[in-house]
């Protein structure tokens, strides 16, 4: 009965030791590659920034198409920068010579702005929208690789070197303007929040 006792100690103790052994570097890979889709090591944007690996801590690209969200953050990044421009412009320079609109605060410009300025902005975007559609239809991209739907400089590289770089440089510009305007954003609605913040 003693004996039993001892090799039923023996193998608990063999037990919580193994609890407390290191991973395997196998087992370490595979449970931190589960974290996201495999995809995303295939594609641009694993640089300095990041680490030089992917970043996904939620694993999103696990419920989400990566070539889609590639796609949606480029045009969210073009967005942004676009908006980042806009956000500076009115505090740098001043508005243009307008009566609809008289302030450089780009909130209280929005609900300055006449109807018909916003009529425009929406058929701009619904003429940008029809060019992305007709283009994709063509086999053409807005956002993802390939032909682009829209190159009226004629400025986009012929080679796919020239292309990755490209881009990158985008995708990077992109994420810095979101950035950016986000820390518009919450300077705007939350004072103080943003120490470094010039004052826009």
């Amino acid at each position: 009965m003693r004996s039993v006792s001892v090799a039923a100690l023996f193998a608990a103790l063999a037990g919580s030791a193994d609890a407390f052994a290191p991973v395997s570097s196998s087992r370490a890979s595979t449970s931190l590659n589960a974290l996201y889709n495999a995809e995303l090591e295939e594609m641009t944007g694993t640089t300095v920034e990041v680490g030089n690996k992917v970043f996904d801590p939620l694993g999103l690209s696990n419920f989400v198409p990566p070539q889609f969200a590639r796609e949606a953050e480029i045009a969210n990044g073009r967005s942004a920068m676009l908006a980042t421009v806009g956000w500076i412009w009115p505090a740098t320079f001043g508005t243009f010579d307008s009566q609809d609109v008289t302030t450089t605060d780009p909130i209280d410009a929005i609900m300055q702005a006449d109807p018909q300025w916003w009529a425009q902005f929406i058929i701009f975007c619904a003429v940008i929208e029809g060019i992305k559609f007709r283009g994709k239809m063509n086999g053409k991209s807005y956002c993802g690789p390939g032909e682009p739907c829209i190159d009226w400089s004629g400025s986009y590289p012929a080679d796919e070197a020239g292309r990755a770089e490209i881009h990158e440089k985008e995708l990077k510009n992109g994420r810095l303007a979101m950035i950016g305007f986000a820390g518009f954003m919450a300077a705007h609605f939350i004072p103080g929040s943003v120490p470094i913040s010039p004052g826009y």
